[in-house]
C-alpha cells in the first residue's frame, strides 16, 4: 500500500450564508492552505479534519491500495485528484496524491 500525500490548496469562505444560516461558531476550520499531511491506509492523519478526512477516505483509500484516473482522465496525475470537503460555508480543496515510498 502506498503513502498518500494530501496538501491543502484553497479555502473559500462565503460569508454571506455564514451571516444568513450558520450560528456563530470560535473556530470552525483548521486547515490552512499549504498545509500536507501524509496518510497511510485508512487512519487520519493526526491534524486532519475529521469531516474532511470523512468526505476524502475513499479517494485516499483507492490511491493508496494503486488505483488511478478516478475522474476518467480529468487529472494531470492519474495517481491524484482534487477534493473538497463538505462545508458548505467554507469549503477547503485538496489536492491527493500517491507516493510511491510504502506505508508501514
Amino acid at each position: 500500500m502506498k503513502k498518500v500525500r494530501i496538501t491543502v490548496m484553497r479555502q473559500t469562505v462565503y460569508r454571506d450564508l455564514i451571516e444568513e444560516y450558520e450560528n456563530p461558531i470560535m473556530h470552525a476550520c483548521n486547515m490552512r492552505v499549504g498545509q500536507v499531511f501524509i496518510a497511510e491506509g485508512w487512519k487520519k492523519p493526526e491534524g486532519m479534519c475529521g469531516s474532511a478526512w470523512d468526505t476524502m477516505s475513499p479517494f485516499v483509500m483507492t490511491l493508496a491500495h494503486g488505483g488511478e484516473d478516478l475522474y476518467d482522465g480529468w487529472m494531470k496525475n492519474k495517481k491524484s485528484a482534487m477534493i473538497s470537503c463538505n462545508d458548505g460555508f467554507r469549503p477547503v480543496s485538496f489536492y491527493i496524491e500517491a507516493l510511491d515510498e510504502e506505508a508501514k
